[in-house]
């Protein structure tokens, strides 16, 4: 069984807030660059995309790792669980900052 990574660098259309989301320069993207919402379709790894649950996962709080910055917390609005997700450069900054004061 793999373990490593699945390396998915995607574009596509949020389906929370309608935006388009490019591909990420040097990573994958797993969000909205927009709204930070994403879709829960990984199961096992970061990419495997098999994952049925398939329910839109919204991004509830954020919390800081000294290896690797600012992650995300989403939450699968249908079965309820919660994945982390890198902080990436073009993420929209009013919209991390909302849901920043949103914990506080």
């Amino acid at each position: 069984m793999r373990k490593n990574f699945i390396h998915k660098n995607e574009s596509f259309t949020c389906e929370h807030c309608g935006a388009k989301s490019p591909l990420l320069k040097g990573s994958c993207r797993n969000h909205c660059h927009v709204c930070l919402w994403s879709k829960h379709v990984d199961l096992d790894l970061p990419g495997d995309r098999s994952n049925k649950c398939e329910g839109m996962m919204e991004p509830v709080a954020l919390e800081y790792n000294s290896k690797k910055g600012y992650i995300i917390i989403h939450r699968c609005q249908q079965c309820g669980e919660e994945k982390r997700n890198k902080l990436a450069e073009d993420d929209n900054q009013e919209v991390v900052l909302m849901l920043a004061q949103e914990q506080f």
